[in-house]
């Protein structure tokens, strides 16, 4: 795998590791995208799914944590996948102030049909790069949310949950 010297990249964007990210997110986004476009699902309720098949029943709050979005983009892409009848919101029995997300049968489906969509298009992002990479890749990323972690404020605003350390 060739990689860029720290010479021929000085004068790009590409040499910022942010910025770099920031690229390779926007292409694995628009194919997912594009993929998942057909079954009338977005990207943001993408990463709800995910939690969700996960963990059905989490409160709106749970899951707006695990996703990393806060209270109102949490409650405008739950009432879209409600809209088009995936999830059903339902008042917590112990505490009406909280209300749980459940998938619907509907929601549940498409799980047998967008996973695949999400590994086909991860297998797509990591041809050519072999398994130890992929791990020393993953290890990287994972320093650098870290790094980010021990150095933020405790009182703040909703994080996402570390997808590589997720059950």
């Amino acid at each position: 795998m060739k990689q860029p010297t720290s010479k021929s990249t000085k004068a790009t964007s590409e040499f910022y590791v942010g910025a770099s990210l920031r690229h390779t997110y926007r292409f694995i986004y628009q194919k997912m995208q594009e993929r998942l476009a057909p079954h009338d699902i977005s990207m943001g309720m993408f990463y709800f799914f995910m939690w969700l098949w996960r963990e059905d029943g989490l409160t709106q709050k749970e899951l707006g944590d695990r996703v990393g979005t806060l209270g109102p983009g949490t409650v405008e892409q739950l009432r879209r996948m409600e809209a088009r009848g995936f999830i059903k919101r339902t008042p917590s029995k112990i505490d009406r102030r909280k209300i749980h997300v459940f998938l619907t049968p509907k929601g549940r489906a498409l799980k047998k049909q967008i996973v695949p969509i999400a590994q086909e298009v991860n297998d797509s992002a990591l041809q050519g790069i072999g398994p130890a990479e992929v791990k020393v890749l993953r290890a990287c990323l994972w320093q650098i949310r870290q790094n980010f972690r021990a150095s933020r404020p405790v009182h703040g605003k909703a994080t996402a949950r570390d997808p590589d350390k997720a059950a």
